[in-house]
């Protein structure tokens, strides 16, 4: 009898389709199959095979099944698990997973090889493309260079058979790590750690730790010798080091490369379409045995994973806003679970969920307390603005600048730090008042001098800075309001013009590439003043910096998320940590209008326990995160009175559940993005709560029209 297979599609809907399968085809649980969904194929995978029992209604058959690997069982089940923690669709989250393979692999590379064969006529020419070919296979111009002759010398030995040409299939190679190479000398703190993982590692099965380490306490290498013990402790295990940013990609792979001398897989959004294909069929069987990767890198098929690495696991980078909603730290833990893997957790400033987490016994906690080697903290003073104000027109202090002319002068380096894009946050109309705005969309324009345009951070518009307001038309009228690093730089050049400044935003480096350089020429001392954002605060390792001066430290303090003071020490805290790393004293200045707040006066004592167990027992008082849980459903439309309609039977319809709170709905912050109207649910619960169920069966009971979107996004990070 036929059997009948569930396939799940990568497209939002609410469940596997049924389809037969045919006769002859044997597919498994797992396999990826071309299915048809109306009149195309539609590539999807089998999540279930049951035999047909006289069904009621002929199904279309699979249409074939695809030479590609399949999704190992943990995979799968790890998209279903997240599908169902997002309370959303489990297409969205299996379109994740099959990024990588829906690239078409490379074209098969044609080579050629010696036969064996002398050559007729040999010359001296012959001969030296012989010798450079040896037993090889080359591609033939490759070959042609190698060997300085012109092609034509190849093509004559390959009309006379001396050399063959084989077209063979073009992939990355994954060569095997080297375990038999030294790890770094550690420290007696960063040894006593490196044995705590070592040994969760031999203990095999599922568990949390978390790395607790001051900036430049030497976390990485810690975490390298718990890979080295899982690759060595099995020949076919996988590890996976996720970090939150490209920037940071970079550094992270050399240092494992030099470790396990083979390069690892890179996994994000910057690596080119054909070698992302490569690394998920590496990963897929198992030759890719080291994988450094952004969030998205949970989803690659692993066979046999024992490790995950989650660096500065507190980073809000980590938390996906759009498509499919997820934060990848939490999916990381549950991936680990399903895997019966470990996981490291590792962080300077830890997220307050997994410092509760350690605190109460769950993750265990390994504390590097010291920086590695000689280098110490850097000493943290705070410039009170009301007191010190810059110069009109300026946003850099007396005191930072006077302490920039002192680093200059001992031939030091400065990084000027602002969490801000571009030359000014906002471009306004001195003679009416209008602030610029994207159209159909409440976010400000952000002015930016080096391509003369005004660019919408949340929607990716932009335009050519206009000679007149395009409210009311007075010409010369626009102004720009507030700083960005651009116009930091631009302060920076003209109090110092002998020095050499370089900016590091998402605007300037673009890709790793840039990346790479810019970290390089700062590492061998050709930048003199570094003015960047967040990019640039965490994960690198600058030997002659020894000044951080921070242009607006209330800037992450300002709006009403509740993460905010977190978010604030965590962010200033990293990039303070920046000075001071080898063996030159650093220091740290900040420039605040509120310096008696409690981020700063924690930032300045570099107490960071007394920060965290202030900030846990207000949590803990207002029943938020990590005592309770939060969700938000964020509904959209372009009928602000059919939004407005649809938004008030949404409350209607919210399940009845005790410890279970509802506010809204109410007017998003931003109202208004794409020409889309925007209205807010908050949804408070406490840790007894399966809310992720909660929020399904929620949603299970409206039926938005089709100009309506509905999101839904377990534990927000983002209120706007």
């Amino acid at each position: 009898m036929s059997r009948i297979a569930s396939v799940l599609l990568p497209m939002p809907l609410p469940e596997a389709f049924d389809y037969a399968e045919p006769d002859g085809m044997d597919l498994k649980v797992g396999d990826q199959v071309a299915a048809p969904l109306g009149p195309r194929m539609i590539r999807g995978v089998v999540t279930g095979l049951r035999e047909a029992a006289g069904g009621n209604r002929p199904l279309k058959p699979v249409d074939a099944k695809l030479d590609d690997a399949p999704l190992p069982p943990g995979t799968l089940e790890f998209v279903q698990w997240a599908a169902r923690y997002a309370a959303d669709v489990p297409g969205a989250a299996l379109a994740i997973a099959l990024r990588g393979a829906r690239v078409p692999r490379p074209k098969p590379e044609r080579v050629v090889e010696a036969t064996g064969e002398a050559p007729a006529r040999p010359t001296a020419a012959r001969a030296k493309v012989l010798e450079t070919l040896a037993d090889a296979q080359m591609p033939p111009a490759e070959l042609a260079r190698a060997a300085g002759v012109s092609s034509g010398v190849i093509k004559g030995l390959v009309d006379e058979g001396v050399l063959a040409v084989l077209l063979v299939e073009a992939g990355a190679q994954f060569d095997a790590p080297d375990l038999g190479l030294p790890g770094h000398r550690l420290n007696a703190s960063q040894d006593a750690a490196a044995k705590a993982l070592v040994a969760m590692v031999g203990e095999g099965g599922f568990n949390v730790a978390l790395l607790d380490g001051v900036t430049g306490s030497g976390k990485t290498e810690v975490y390298l010798e718990a890979a080295h013990a899982a690759l060595a402790a099995d020949p076919q295990a996988q590890v996976l080091i996720l970090l939150p940013e490209i920037a940071l990609t970079q550094a992270v792979i050399g240092r494992v490369a030099a470790r396990f001398g083979a390069a690892p897989g890179e996994w994000h959004s910057d690596i080119a379409p054909p070698l992302r294909r490569q690394v998920w069929d590496g990963v897929a069987s198992g030759d890719c045995r080291i994988v450094v990767g952004a969030r998205s890198a949970l989803f690659l098929p692993f066979n046999k994973l024992a490790l995950i690495v989650v660096d500065e696991e507190h980073d809000s980078s980590y938390k996906q806003e759009e498509g499919f909603i997820y934060q990848a730290r939490d999916l990381a833990v549950a991936r680990g679970k399903i895997e019966n893997a470990a996981v490291v957790l590792a962080s300077a400033t830890p997220s307050l969920e997994s410092l509760r987490n350690a605190e109460t016994g769950r993750y265990r906690w390994l504390r590097l307390t010291s920086r590695h080697g000689t280098a110490q903290l850097p000493d943290i003073t705070l410039i009170d603005l009301r007191e010190t104000p810059p110069d009109k027109g300026r946003w850099l202090s007396p005191p930072l600048v006077e302490a920039m002319t002192e680093t200059l002068a001992a031939g030091e380096q400065t990084l000027l730090f602002l969490n801000r894009r571009g030359y000014a946050p906002l471009v306004l109309c001195k003679s009416c008042g209008e602030r610029l705005t994207s159209p159909d969309t409440d976010s400000w324009l952000v002015e930016h001098r080096y391509s003369g345009r005004l660019v919408c951070h949340l929607t990716g518009f932009s335009m050519m800075k206009p000679e007149a307001c395009p409210h009311c038309g007075a010409k010369d009228s626009l102004v720009s309001i507030g700083p960005g690093v651009e116009r930091v730089e631009e302060e920076a050049r003209a109090l110092f013009p002998e020095a050499r400044v370089a900016v590091f935003s998402s605007d300037t480096v673009w890709d790793a590439k840039e990346a790479r350089r810019l970290v390089a020429s700062m590492e061998e001392g050709e930048i003199d003043i570094l003015v960047a954002t967040q990019a640039a605060a965490k994960g690198h390792n600058f030997p002659k910096l020894t000044l951080v001066g921070v242009v607006d430290a209330d800037l992450g303090l300002r709006g009403g998320d509740l993460r905010a003071a977190e978010r604030t020490y965590q962010l200033l805290a990293q990039a303070t940590g920046r000075a001071g790393r080898r063996d030159r004293p650093g220091r740290a200045l900040l420039q605040t209008y509120a310096p008696d707040h409690a981020v700063m006066q924690a930032l300045k004592a570099q107490d960071r326990d007394a920060f965290t167990e202030t900030e846990l027992n207000e949590r803990e008082l207002a029943g938020l995160p990590p005592f309770g849980r939060l969700a938000a459903v964020i509904v959209s439309g372009p009928d602000p009175a059919a939004l407005e309609t649809f938004a008030r039977g949404m409350a209607e319809a919210a399940p009845n559940t005790e410890g279970v709170k509802i506010y809204g709905p109410a007017d998003a912050p931003l109202g208004l993005i794409r020409g889309r109207r925007r209205k807010r649910f908050l949804v408070q619960a406490g840790r007894g709560v399966d809310l992720s169920a909660y929020m399904a069966a929620w949603r299970a009971r409206v039926r938005p029209p089709g100009a309506i979107r509905v999101a839904i996004d377990v534990d927000p990070y983002s209120f706007l």
